[in-house]
């Protein structure tokens, strides 16, 4: 007599997060894998920002508060000179390479601001790509995962829940990472930005009075050159 088979009892599915983040198949697999690395990205770019403008405030307003009693330039570009790595100090060493009338000084001014705000602004641009197109490329996730849902049901002719459970779970897992990753750097980006914007109008109304000092202060003269009357060499003009 031979002997029974014994049926073989099925694996059971594993539908939590980690087991589908971890067995994604297709272009799910790099749509959550790239999400994860962006979500990452997102809290390393926020956390540098914030030492960045936290740094640069505080020499900033040191700057100002030693700023604020001077009224010549010399002392002026002296103190620039010390507070070298403040944002002011930098307009301010700019302002020092010229000297000229107002409206020339206010231009040297506003271009070394816009210098300062693209230092700033380093890295703003992945943060706002993120935020922006996380949802998305989770949703592109979400769309192929319902495909493949629909493809197995067709080839296994039953839309039983071992069937698209598994497809369904990576479908919606990636756009709850899209949400994870854009979530965080809206908020990093408002954030950051607001600093950004209030650090850069400190600095304008600042230079204004740094624009008026320099303006004020003589410039140097010029070389006076002594005017030959004739083209005759000077030992000649004597009589030698």
């Amino acid at each position: 007599m031979l002997p029974t088979a014994v049926p073989i009892a099925a694996a059971p599915i594993k539908l939590d997060p980690i087991s589908l983040i971890l067995h994604a198949s297709g272009p799910v697999f790099l749509v959550v894998w790239g999400l994860m690395a962006a979500a990452v990205v997102v809290w390393v770019i926020t956390v540098l920002k914030l030492i960045q403008l936290a740094r640069l405030g505080e020499m900033q307003r040191n700057f100002e508060a030693e700023a604020a009693p001077v009224v010549s330039a010399d002392a002026l570009f002296a103190l620039a000179r010390r507070h070298a790595d403040a944002p002011g100090a930098r307009v301010v060493l700019e302002l020092a390479k010229r000297f000229g009338s107002g409206k020339l000084l206010e231009s040297v001014a506003k271009r070394a601001i816009v210098t300062e705000q693209q230092r700033v602004s380093s890295l703003m641009g992945p943060l706002s790509s993120i935020a922006s197109a996380g949802p998305f490329i989770g949703l592109f996730g979400t769309v192929y995962g319902i495909m493949d849902a629909f493809l197995r049901i067709g080839q296994e002719k039953s839309a039983s829940l071992p069937v698209v459970a598994p497809a369904i779970g990576e479908a919606l897992i990636a756009t709850a990472i899209g949400l994870f990753a854009a979530i965080p750097a809206v908020v990093a980006y408002n954030t950051i930005n607001k600093r950004i914007e209030d650090l850069l109008a400190e600095l304008e109304t600042s230079s204004e009075g740094w624009v008026a000092i320099v303006s004020s202060a003589p410039a140097e003269p010029a070389p006076v050159l002594l005017r030959n009357p004739s083209n005759r060499p000077p030992a000649q003009q004597q009589g030698y």
